[in-house]
Formats: C-alpha cells, structure tokens, sequence
C-alpha cells in the first residue's frame, strides 16, 4: 500500500522531491494557477509558509492549466512570475494534471483519501487544498474559496500533535 511518504515529484527546476522528506512535518498540498481569481492566495499561503515552517509546515504547490487555461505558462514563467509577484519561497512542483487520465500521482493519492463532496474524487478548481499531518495522513480538504489564514488554525493543531 503506497503511503504519503512514497510519493515523488518534480519540482519547477526540473530536480526531483521525494515525499520522505517531508516525515514528521505538517503538509499543505495546493494545485494552483497564475491567472486564476484566487491567485491572491499565494501571498497567504507565503505568510502561512513563512510563520509555521520553522515549526515544522511544508506547503507544496502544483501548477495546474486544467482550469480554463489559467496556468499557460512554462516553469520558468512560472517560477519567475511566483517569485516576483509573491515572493513564494514554498517548493513549487512542475506543472501537472489534477483530474483526468494523466493526474500527478500526487493528486491521485490525496483525491483518493479525502474526496470531496458526494464522495467525488474530481478537482473542482485551482487551490483546492489538502492537508496533511505529520503521520502522512491526509485530514482535511479545503474548497478554492477557502483562504490560506482560514487554514491557520487547523495547522497549529496538528503542529502541536
């Protein structure tokens, strides 16, 4: 049985991320978008991500252009367009599928242990979130329309597990 921790990505600069780093810490995992109404986001989950990774929180984003083309861009562009519009400073992964025949094995696994409404596996929007504790364990799926402060609470839960 796969498990978090056996999971594997790419991150924008092409190197590999191996999940088993992430052991024993607090992980939000988010599919997001640069020309998405909810991109804003981004300067929340930084603020989330600067406050709570000393104490043990990863943030993990995933581009994603299955949402109305609304991640057109190439990691450079990508990479260059979160830095210097955010000042992101959380891992971003190489852009990927959410939904659909090609998912990131990634959004695979989280869909799978935390369906959302009516049991759907499907991803309705860029930033939908998943969060996950320090065991690995998937505990939670927040809609796009939740903010990244709204999540705040919930992470300082299980950072004091």
């Amino acid at each position: 049985m796969v498990t978090f921790y056996d999971l594997k990505s790419t991150l924008l600069s092409g190197a590999p991320f191996d999940f088993s780093q992430l052991k024993n810490k607090v992980v939000l995992v988010v599919n997001t978008a640069s020309k998405c109404g909810f991109t804003p986001q981004l300067e929340g989950l930084e603020t989330l991500y600067k406050t709570y990774s000393p104490k043990g929180l990863a943030i993990l984003g995933f581009p994603c252009n299955q949402f109305a083309g609304q991640e057109p861009g190439d990691s450079d562009t990508i990479n260059s367009f979160c830095q210097k519009n955010y000042g992101v400073s959380f891992p971003i992964m190489s852009k990927s599928d959410v939904n659909g025949p090609e998912t990131n094995e990634t959004f695979k696994y989280l869909k799978h242990e935390r369906p959302g409404m009516f049991g759907t596996e499907m991803i309705k929007w860029n930033f939908t979130k998943f969060l996950v504790d320090k065991n690995g364990k998937v505990v939670e799926r927040y809609s796009p329309t939740t903010k990244p402060e709204h999540i705040a609470k919930d992470i300082e839960k299980l950072l004091q597990q």
